[in-house]
């Protein structure tokens, strides 16, 4: 990687009007240390930064971008659509095309409602869960993102929540007492819980598979368990698939896993890498939303021509010709994982590789973990190593060691080893360098 002063001139300027210099904290590289840099550009597979450093890119806008950088079907469709103009603050055809593609492909998903955000998705769920069942209390787990609204910025005190603690400044001593989180993989924890609480909770929401932790897969007797409860004591399962969804296979997790949620969450790839969410689910559930029923949502810019055209034609790529698609991204992935792991046993490092379908996580600890404790034993000093060794050979991995690598269908057999060659040296100046 060369020079990144025009970067770093950039960024200077925008530190005076902007927290951090960023308009999300993950992008100021904080948790890694050193300088972080300006886009300028994406093509495919690769990002390209405003001094012209051309990186493979790992981060695809943190899962979107599942087709690479400025695809031409999903340029065209944003490109035709702005003839007409870019919001209309009333129904169009896009927006009803974009929602029959998304009935059609996830198994549980009747009705949909889009809106601007997984965030905004996340919060409508809840509230959905809350109107419908005319309860307060919410579970979560701990490390599971759903965006940074209230009710979702709580950590754990302990395992079975006998102590709420705010992740964010701002959030109500109230907003702590309806949420309570639980240890991911925990069956202990979440059967005392229910017997504790069966009759006030209102919904559970998780991400199938972790990616805001690195990727942290789920025990299919925890699934399980969760759902039986749910269904035991009339709440609400919300799967967040934003991440996961159209990414682990056209029905998202649920798909992998066997496991039918009442409610889904949707983002990222439904807009082609255009700012986009999604919420849907049980026919009789989604009636309660406004204006057929009391559970009030609204969004000025939701279902916007432009968003709209770009997430038909990302899901459309997709089904042109579904089998191979998640088949080449997963042998990929897959590839790239079993190179890692060969490596790692070879040299006897403390470091292991999870891989879902086309997300990917490298921990410096000696097992995969099973939830947020697990993961925060694992050696970030180290990660940051490898980080860095990473940026110098143009190869732009996530900047955090508590996230996921997305591949896309732009990373071709040879990125593919190029990349697998240099995160093998850049493992080895990890534990070396």
């Amino acid at each position: 990687m060369s020079e990144q002063s025009r970067s770093r001139e950039i960024l200077t300027k925008a530190e005076k009007i902007i927290p951090g210099g960023v308009n999300s904290p993950v992008r100021s590289f904080k948790s890694v240390g050193g300088n972080a840099f300006v886009a300028s550009h994406g093509d495919g597979p690769y990002l390209i930064d405003v001094d012209g450093n051309k990186m493979i890119d790992l981060v695809c806008s943190w899962g979107a971008l599942i087709h690479g950088h400025n695809h031409p079907a999903i340029r065209s469709a944003v490109e035709e659509n702005l003839q007409k103009g870019t919001s209309f603050g009333i129904t169009c055809e896009k927006e009803i095309e974009l929602c029959e593609l998304i009935t059609k492909s996830v198994p549980g998903i009747d009705m949909v409602r889009l809106v601007n955000s997984g965030t905004e998705a996340c919060m409508s769920a809840i509230r959905l869960a809350r109107g419908a069942t005319q309860r307060d209390i919410i579970i979560k787990f701990d490390g599971n993102y759903h965006g940074h609204a209230d009710s979702f910025l709580v950590g754990a005190g302990s395992g079975v929540a006998t102590l709420q603690v705010a992740g964010s400044a701002g959030v109500t001593q109230k907003v702590l007492q309806d949420t309570i989180v639980l240890p991911f993989n925990d069956v202990l924890a979440l059967e005392k819980t229910f017997a504790n609480f069966g009759n006030k909770i209102a919904g559970v929401i998780l991400e199938v598979v972790c990616g805001n932790i690195g990727v942290v897969l789920p025990e299919l007797s925890f699934l399980q368990t969760l759902r039986r409860l749910c269904t035991e004591n009339k709440s609400i399962l919300i799967f967040d698939e934003v991440m996961t969804g159209f990414r682990l296979s056209l029905s998202g997790a649920q798909g992998i896993y066997g496991i039918k949620p009442d409610l889904i969450t949707l983002g990222k790839i439904i807009g082609g890498g255009m700012p986009v969410g999604a919420y849907g689910g049980r026919e009789d559930l989604m009636k309660n939303i406004a204006p057929l029923g009391s559970v009030y949502q609204a969004g000025t810019l939701s279902g916007n021509p432009l968003c709209s055209a770009a997430g038909v034609a990302s899901l459309q790529l997709i089904l042109k010709n579904e089998k191979d698609f998640y088949q080449n991204l997963d042998a990929n992935a897959s590839e790239w994982k079993s190179q890692l792991d060969a490596h790692i046993e070879s040299q006897g490092y403390e470091a292991c590789v999870v891989q879902m379908g086309s997300m990917v996580s490298v921990f410096f600890c000696k097992s995969a973990p099973k939830n947020y404790a697990e993961v925060k034993l694992s050696d970030t000093n180290r990660f940051n190593r490898f980080f860095w060794s990473l940026m110098k050979k143009n190869i732009y991995y996530p900047p955090s060691a508590f996230e996921a690598c997305f591949l896309s269908s732009a990373h071709d057999e040879k990125i593919m080893e190029e990349l697998i060659g240099k995160s093998i040296e850049a493992i080895d100046e990890a534990f070396h360098g």
